[in-house]
């Protein structure tokens, strides 16, 4: 029959017969059998004491295995066909007395799919085609089958090994042992991922007697690294290196020895092994995810008889967030394999990938509060021409430059050339926007490193990394950076794959050296490489992508010692490497959004108001992160002797168990466990008896996280041990820069928490005296009065219990600066937040209502009016005495806190002690109950 006219059943069998014998089986009908002819013999249509079956394996004239086949059209139902595969691998063979098969197989062809039936739990599986006879030989020359030998893992030794690691690496051998196929460890990046996996690819070399296992990066630079790191690995259970036990080998063309245990490639390599084709060393370089051009119908990968599905037991892809899908995916989905992910940065298609077996969530936070990594804060830098980009007038004569040679040349604009920020360093180079921002950060430094003075009484600019866009933009940054600090060559270099040196000998130097300070970088970003003297990361260049994102953070992420901070390129260094600084330079903070917030939510606010707010009651997830931030920092400063000081003060407990009690009352997961927990105990309650045990249940937990610190002593303890070890910081305000400073609280929450306080006040502007009075003509606030404004307040704590003035007023700020950014905005600066609720709610009313243009308080409000009305008379024929200014001025306090002076108020302090109603009539006469009134609707304007 020729193919036009065969049937699916033959077609598929066909198939069949081709991949089997690719995979190096000989094919037999049951006539013309001849057991001898090879190792491994496939028979079809074999009889069995069930019927024939459609092919019978056998391994050194030995049955052994089964497949069963069916049309293509019946792929989507084979997990159906088990049944009659395994009765086929059950029964009694003519002419064998056989024991039942333990290799079964049902395949159309197209889809094949695979159980050993040795396995503790046997359970098919996909396979991309059919084993090799030698391996069936090799695994039942093994008593046990692999999953059988991963049961025999003993328990983890911890010794050496970090929490974190402790815990990927035992819910990943649970993972193992529950025959899971693939699993996902999520590390924050400078935890010990390669540690980790290196850890456990040791154990299942030497206790599951796994053959190979293959580690999968996705750059040349990542390769190396994993190279060295398995060539200095010493297991916690012997004294001799890795590579003293096992072979490891980086694969660097398309031959793979057979003899080693580990096999590190880069994916682009492996792929073109299975492809059949060569690959130069130059495109292992970059990440092939970063390729923006995709091929439409990707060249499918095809077996490979040297490299054949069963070759490994165990791929680990290296940053599996970034290179696992579309045409490499066929990579993974080649062998049969266990599947591990490695990333600090999964999404929805990482999870998805690995069927959303998470091992090990331990987020960049929570290395934090282990001390694995240090937090980090926000500076922001902003020009006029990086936000709005400018404008090129017509017959204006300017330089052009070729991108890769950089040649010059001139030429006159023949139009209007307008462009966008977004435009700059790619079809526009504005050197002066450059500048602006190099001057910027250099002006800056000093105030966030005060303590950086060297011997000779310089500052010592911190070891800085920047990320440009391009090879051109980078060599523009190096010339400006060498003008703008006044230094020489080896003071600023570039590290990339594109310069003239060695990027390994430059990235050597600005790990272990004194120079270079500050380094520039396009394309070695993401590479995992350890930079621990790194305190500051500058983006000049935008970043779309989340996980991106987070790897170029990482590099900034690692702790350091202060003797390693000194002996690896920063001498002046006083203190251990307690955090690192972004400088945002073009908006990637505000245009990506991402998970490793930073735990400083509030780094404008003194650790002072911190610690006051949360004994006032501020419970806020800002506030108490805050906190947190501020107390691992000072972990990490303070010696032994205080800490056990720190302690004592604290009811016995450590600074990093109440950092982490902190963090944890607003943990998502925590919260949605509660809200678990609750509504299991309480079903047959009504909603609002749950959500009001829910609260409750909440509010404990916050109240337990900050309890010890209502001890005063506790809190004064930390504001006097911290005031040894750091500084106030100020942000410098340059004439040519727009926007300069810590980034704020989130401008969106801001307008949330700003929109939710107006609408109350709407809902409510009828029902309450106050707010009539605020709506009504301006002489009419006069008849506001002290239990008014009481009724109010009440009202909105009972109403809007989330609604905390401190954070409004918060909010109305961050407004105004975010307004006022780039505009020629001239106006006082920002009172003192009012430290009585009553005074600031008021504040915060005629901010929202208008009444005041700018958030301001209302005593500060009322001390203009003052002079305002004192300057008044003081200019007409009135003549205050000292003595009447005296009593003008406690009018005038008593306004600010009491909103309104009745004639009843002179029995009350201060003024009955100096005098009263009777002193106030002495001093002014008949015009006292004139001047009352008046101060009462001036003041209150």
């Amino acid at each position: 029959m020729t193919p036009m006219n065969q049937s699916p059943e033959q077609l598929a069998r066909d198939n069949i017969d081709a991949q089997l014998i690719a995979c190096g089986w000989i094919i037999q009908d049951k006539n013309k059998l001849n057991l001898s002819a090879s190792l491994g013999i496939a028979i079809k249509e074999y009889q069995t004491d069930v019927g024939p079956a459609d092919y019978v394996l056998f391994i050194d004239k030995k049955p052994v295995g089964i497949i069963e086949a069916k049309r293509e059209d019946e792929g989507y139902k084979l997990t159906t066909v088990e049944e009659q595969s395994t009765e086929y691998a059950q029964s009694k063979l003519k002419f064998c007395n056989n024991d039942p098969l333990p290799f079964v197989y049902e395949s159309t062809g197209e889809v094949t799919r695979f159980t050993d039936y040795r396995d503790p739990k046997p359970r098919s599986r996909a396979v991309f085609t059919f084993h090799r006879p030698e391996t069936f030989h090799d695994w039942l020359s093994n008593p046990k089958s692999l999953r059988a030998r991963i049961l025999d893992t003993p328990q983890l030794p911890v010794g050496g090994l970090r929490d974190c690691q402790v815990n990927a690496i035992t819910n990943l051998e649970k993972s193992f042992k529950e025959q899971r196929p693939k699993a996902l460890i999520q590390m924050a990046t400078g935890s010990g991922k390669t540690f980790t996996a290196i850890t456990f690819i040791y154990r299942l070399l030497k206790y599951a007697k796994a053959k190979r296992v293959l580690f999968l990066v996705d750059t040349k630079n990542l390769g190396e690294q994993a190279e060295q790191e398995f060539m200095s690995f010493v297991p916690n259970d012997d004294n001799r290196k890795f590579t003293e036990l096992y072979g490891a080998t980086r694969l660097k063309s398309s031959f793979i020895p057979p003899d080693n245990q580990v096999y590190i490639s880069t994916i682009q390599r492996m792929y073109s092994i299975l492809k059949g084709t060569e690959l130069d060393e130059s495109a292992e370089e970059n990440n092939p995810n970063e390729n923006k051009f995709e091929a439409k119908e990707a060249i499918p990968v095809a077996y490979n008889e040297k490299v054949p599905i069963e070759f490994f037991d165990f791929v680990v892809i290296d940053e599996c967030h970034r290179s696992i899908y579309n045409l490499w995916k066929q990579v993974l989905d080649y062998f049969d394999v266990f599947q591990v992910g490695l990333t600090a940065t999964p999404d929805n298609r990482t999870f998805g990938y690995f069927n959303q077996n998470l091992v090990s969530d331990y987020g960049y936070e929570k290395a934090v509060i282990d001390g694995v990594l240090v937090p980090y804060n926000v500076f922001e830098i902003e020009t006029k021409i990086t936000k709005a980009g400018s404008k090129i007038s017509v017959g204006e004569k300017v330089d052009k430059r070729q991108r890769l040679t950089r040649k010059k040349f001139w030429e006159t604009v023949d139009a209007d050339l307008e462009y966008s920020g977004k435009q700059l360093d790619k079809d526009i180079v504005n050197p002066s926007q450059i500048r602006m921002i190099v001057r910027a950060i250099k002006d800056s430094l000093p105030s966030m490193f005060p303590d950086r003075i060297d011997s000779d009484g310089n500052f010592e600019v911190p070891k800085t990394l920047i990320f440009a866009k391009t090879d051109s933009h980078a060599e523009d940054i190096i010339e400006i950076v060498r003008e703008e600090f006044a230094e020489e060559n080896k003071f600023c270099k570039k590290i990339t794959y594109k310069s003239d040196e060695d990027p390994k000998t430059v990235l050597s130097q600005f790990r272990n050296n004194y120079y270079p300070r500050i380094a520039v970088t396009v394309d070695m970003i993401a590479t995992g490489t350890d930079i621990r003297p790194l305190e500051i990361l500058v983006f000049m260049r935008d970043v779309k992508s989340r996980s991106y994102y987070e790897q170029m953070k990482g590099r900034g992420t690692r702790t350091c010692s202060l003797e390693q901070l000194k002996a690896t390129g920063t001498p002046s260094a006083k203190y251990t490497k307690d955090h690192f600084v972004i400088i945002d330079a073009i908006g990637v903070e505000n245009s990506q959004k991402t998970d490793s917030r930073p735990l400083e939510k509030a780094p404008g606010v003194s650790l002072k108001e911190v610690l006051e707010r949360v004994a006032l009651g501020d419970r806020s997830e800002d506030i108490l992160s805050t906190l947190a931030n501020r107390l691992i920092r000072l972990d990490k400063q303070i010696n032994e002797k205080e800490k056990q000081q720190f302690s004592g003060h604290a009811k016995g407990f450590t600074i990093s168990h109440i950092a982490k009690q902190l963090l944890n009352a607003h943990d998502p997961d925590t919260l949605e466990k509660i809200e678990l927990k609750i509504k299991g105990e309480m079903k047959a309650q009504s909603p609002a008896s749950i959500d009001a045990a829910i609260k409750k249940e909440i509010n404990a937990l916050q109240e337990a996280a900050v309890d010890v610190f209502h001890n005063p002593d506790l809190r004064n303890f930390i504001i006097d041990i911290r005031k040894q070890y750091d500084q106030v910081i100020d942000t410098v305000n340059l004439d040519e820069v727009t926007k300069l400073g810590w980034v704020k609280d989130n401008r969106e929450a801001a307008d949330n928490t700003i929109k939710d306080f107006k609408e109350w006040i709407k809902r409510n502007k009828n029902e309450i005296t106050a707010l009539q009075i605020f709506y009504s003509q301006p002489f009419k606030r006069r008849e506001l009065t002290y239990q008014m404004i009481r009724e109010l307040y009440e009202l909105l704590i009972q109403q809007k219990p989330a609604l905390k003035l401190n954070l409004l007023w918060d909010a109305f700020a961050t407004v105004e600066d975010n307004n006022a950014e780039g505009k020629l905005i001239h106006r006082m600066p920002r009172t003192e937040k009012p430290k009585q609720d009553l005074v600031l709610l008021v504040s915060l009313i005629r901010k929202a209502l208008d009444i005041d243009e700018w958030i301001t308080g209302y005593d500060k409000t009322v001390d203009l009016n003052f002079q305002e009305w004192v300057f008044k008379k003081q200019a007409g024929k009135t003549k205050f005495t000292e003595e009447q200014m005296q009593w003008l001025r406690m009018i005038k306090d008593y306004i600010a806190g009491s909103f309104h002076l009745d004639t009843e108020d002179f029995e009350l302090d201060p003024f009955n002690k100096n005098g009263g109603l009777g002193k106030m009539y002495q001093l002014f006469g008949d015009k006292y109950e004139e001047i009352i009134n008046e101060l009462n609707e001036v003041l209150a304007a």
